[in-house]
């Protein structure tokens, strides 16, 4: 077949001269001539067609379900109307907002502004203590310091033959704190 395709297409000179096994010869030839024996390597673009393919797959599955449940709140449901409050009821904090949409944000996904004020002070309450128990750290540790306290648990007495040394230690570091 590829010989007849050739032949139509004109490509030989001397078409009507040529046995068919002449023709195959020229045509090896030609294939495998004009220009410099190159292949060019190209770099694949596998990776971008597959990121496009799952952008719009995952875009698609996301935008067509909350696009039709946005048109069909709208359309059915519709913005809330303002009533006035009967006697002795108090709103929820998901009811002060309009549209159904987010009403249902507010009430299932978010926190109340109570909910946030009062972890809000939780936080400044364990900050506070925090911040106590360094104050009362630093003071026992000046304290100590100033004393000559030892924070050990337990007593190890000072053998007589290092009790000269310890002194004049104990004589340096105070006179190196300046007290």
């Amino acid at each position: 077949m590829s010989v007849v395709s050739c032949l139509r297409a004109g490509s030989l000179p001397f078409r009507s001269a040529c046995t068919p096994a002449q023709c195959l010869a020229i045509i090896r030839r030609e294939m495998g001539g004009h220009g410099p024996r190159k292949m060019v390597i190209t770099p694949s673009r596998w990776q971008w067609h597959k990121y496009k393919d799952m952008l719009h797959f995952y875009t698609m599955l996301g935008v067509i379900p909350l696009g039709t449940l946005v048109f069909l709140v709208n359309v059915f449901i519709g913005p809330a109307e303002l009533a006035p409050i009967p006697e002795g009821y108090t709103p929820k904090y998901w009811e002060y907002y309009s549209h159904p949409i987010s009403r249902f944000l507010s009430r299932y996904m978010c926190t109340s502004h109570q909910q946030d004020y009062e972890k809000y002070l939780h936080f400044m309450y364990d900050e506070n203590e925090k911040k106590q128990i360094r104050l009362t750290e630093k003071k026992v540790r000046d304290l100590m310091s100033e004393r000559g306290d030892s924070k050990a648990m337990y007593y190890r007495p000072i053998l007589t033959r290092y009790h000269r040394m310890v002194r004049d230690e104990y004589e340096k570091l105070e006179h190196i704190r300046g007290q």
